[in-house]
């Protein structure tokens, strides 16, 4: 559907399309735009929401950013700079910034956590193998 609407300038897309394409649930996307992650969508004259090509785009970097623990108060934030215009390029940025060194903070730990549990996985492997070290370890109360 996206290509859809990068392909027909001025299409809009419905929620439940938008819901398609994002994988958020039409609730979700009426929540986004109460809480003002998304601006105000256009409505037509059925009043049914239309979704443009660049609220679309918007959605699915929210959408990513919500995915990386991004806090919804900075996704809103974030929505506030948007509509600030490019005066506010270098506060984004540095919204942007910070979220990602927690991600890499993040990752860091997650490195960590995940070597430790294939060392642990590693050994239970060997322990159930019957490796002749690993059923020393063990009488010795090592495991």
């Amino acid at each position: 559907m996206a290509t859809q609407l990068e392909q027909s300038p001025g299409a809009f897309a419905s929620i439940s399309e938008v819901s398609a394409i994002t994988g958020l649930t039409q609730d979700t996307l009426r929540w986004y735009e109460r809480e003002g992650m998304i601006p105000r969508i256009a409505r037509g004259s059925d009043r049914r929401r239309r979704y443009s090509e660049r609220d679309v785009r918007l959605i699915e970097l929210l959408v990513k950013l919500r995915t990386t623990g991004m806090p919804t108060s900075d996704m809103q934030r974030f929505a506030v700079l948007l509509a600030g215009g490019a005066e506010t390029h270098e506060r984004r940025l540095s919204l942007l910034i910070e979220h990602r060194e927690r991600i890499l903070a993040q990752q860091a730990r997650l490195d960590d956590a995940l070597a430790a549990l294939d060392t642990k996985v590693d050994h239970y492997r060997a322990l159930i193998a019957g490796t002749d070290e690993d059923r020393a370890r063990q009488r010795r109360g090592e495991a």
